[in-house]
């Protein structure tokens, strides 16, 4: 198996059914699915859009090119996760997560109202599983004023922070996965907030 393929504690049911018929999907029940770690630094290279292609009986999109996709037709979850783990060519954790969650995110504004500052990135990273969680926030890596990476928020799966345009920044991402105590991918703000409008979509 080429890919590394983590469960956690999302389950692996399809569609639910009523007297025994299948439910037809809406949007709520899409999944994304996010890959760690590919594209980077010329490691883990592959073409998203055709992955996305190789995967149309899923109805998968496309969604930039750090390996984030919507499966707009999942059916059961062990399937979808096990294709992707067959058609990548590398190994890497791979992140299912509900779209409706995502969409609940947004609603919940996690970083307030507030416009992002000059100079700094709004992101989440979404954990593979769950796991133990800060129990004060903010954390700032380094905890002192000239801090590069800073957690702000978090719920469920999810961690919300800031990090500076730098390049120390990616040494303490890289230090989030011993802090949290499970592996996480991160995206930025506005690759999550354009999955939601792609599953907000008519």
């Amino acid at each position: 198996m080429r890919a590394q393929a983590e469960l956690g504690t999302e389950g692996i049911g399809g569609p639910k059914s009523f007297c025994g018929r299948r439910l037809p999907y809406t949007r709520e029940m899409a999944l994304v699915v996010f890959l760690r770690g590919v594209n980077v630094g010329g490691h883990r290279t592959f073409r998203p859009s055709i992955l996305a292609k190789e995967l149309s009986q899923f109805d998968v999109v496309n969604v930039g090119a750090a390996g984030t996709f919507i499966v707009r037709k999942p059916g059961a979850r062990a399937k979808v996760r096990a294709e992707f783990v067959r058609k990548l060519p590398f190994e890497t954790t791979v992140i299912l997560c509900d779209g409706r969650d995502l969409i609940r995110l947004e609603t919940g504004h996690p970083f307030g109202t507030e416009p992002t500052r000059p100079g700094i990135v709004r992101f989440v990273s979404i954990l593979s599983k769950s796991a133990r969680l800060p129990a004060s926030v903010p954390i700032s890596l380094p905890s002192d004023a000239e801090w590069f990476v800073r957690i702000v928020g978090t719920k469920d799966r999810f961690v919300f922070g800031e990090y500076r345009r730098h390049m120390k920044t990616i040494g303490y991402l890289g230090r989030l996965d011993k802090l949290l105590g499970a592996s996480a991918t991160t995206r930025n703000w506005n690759t999550v907030m354009s999955v939601v409008r792609i599953l907000k979509a008519p």
